[in-house]
């Protein structure tokens, strides 16, 4: 069996895959179509985000068995129509989960304690104890807007600090230990803190909008490590701005793309974009939450293991 590798990963993958016998190639340039004359040849693809695969890549894949995507989400993928063509779709939330729960507890104790800002006003020479003041976690409840696998890694966390964890899912019955399920509306009158865990779906596209917001009872802090085109960013700058969101923590932004470097031109960037970089409340980062040492390796073993659970390398 023959897999096509689009993205690097860690090398831990091709050396496992070729041990059980399997045939890699790997090309992390080529494009899109140029990949598409070949695909054909290939039986499996491995692949982070790189290409897309729509319709027109799946017709040209005759002999596809599998889609393997080493990160959480199958986003990128038309899966309706792959599903359709029996192409066994195969991605690895269990891999990075963790990385994932840390970086999110991380940003939190971050706008807790004012620690970013608090850093750069010392290196600026300033010594102000009093405007950086904390806030304590112990205590505060917690609402996790999906509860898969990351949600349920930060929910874990969360116990530690005595806090009181909600969560809220499409699925019933997911809660446990570490979380109790409720209604999203419950979960708007209680949270201290909400926390976005879920995919990107028609469902979530700009969930996090005015509206969503002002149905909160109380100012509270904001975390999003799943999906940027979940939340309207120029309604999450006046919340901000208003008060009604105390903080945020961003790993994830909408308008993420792969030229994102060219927002920071001026012709490029979206007002509401410029205002949250100059927000001191606000703690950013570049999609990295799962993104760890650990987790490359992780989410490389669990590829490997879901491929040669399903498949035989002749």
């Amino acid at each position: 069996m023959k897999i096509l590798h689009l993205d690097s990963n860690h090398p831990l993958l091709l050396e496992q895959l070729k041990n059980a016998g399997f045939t890699n190639t790997e090309d992390y340039v080529s494009s899109k179509e140029a990949v598409e004359k070949v695909i054909h040849n290939y039986h499996g693809v491995v692949l982070r985000s790189r290409i897309r695969i729509d319709k027109q890549f799946i017709d040209a894949a005759k002999k596809l068995k599998f889609i393997a995507r080493v990160g959480a989400g199958l986003d990128s993928i038309d899966t309706k129509y792959a599903k359709k063509k029996g192409i066994r779709l195969i991605s690895a939330p269990e891999g990075n989960r963790n990385a994932v729960g840390e970086h999110a507890l991380g940003m939190l104790l971050s706008l807790f304690n004012n620690l970013n800002r608090a850093d750069q006003e010392v290196r600026d020479g300033q010594w102000n104890r009093e405007s950086n003041r904390g806030t304590e976690l112990d205590g505060k409840i917690v609402g996790l807007i999906g509860y898969g696998n990351t949600g349920k890694a930060f929910a874990k966390k969360m116990k530690g600090f005595n806090c009181t964890v909600l969560c809220h899912d499409i699925k019933e019955d997911v809660g446990n230990k570490n979380a109790t399920q409720v209604s999203l509306k419950t979960l708007k009158e209680m949270a201290d803190v909400v926390s976005l865990h879920t995919p990107w779906t028609p469902l979530t596209n700009k969930m996090v909008d005015a509206q969503f917001i002002s149905e909160f009872s109380k100012p509270f802090w904001f975390l999003n490590t799943a999906r940027g085109k979940s939340v309207v960013t120029t309604d999450l700058v006046d919340a901000l701005k208003s008060g009604k969101i105390l903080g945020a923590g961003l790993d994830v932004l909408e308008y993420e793309k792969s030229s994102f470097e060219s927002l920071f031109s001026s012709q490029e960037m979206p007002e509401a974009f410029a205002e949250l970089l100059k927000m001191n409340n606000v703690i950013l980062s570049p999609h990295v939450a799962g993104w760890t040492v650990e987790s490359k390796q992780k989410l490389a073993e669990t590829i490997f293991e879901k491929i040669t659970k399903h498949f035989k390398a002749k």
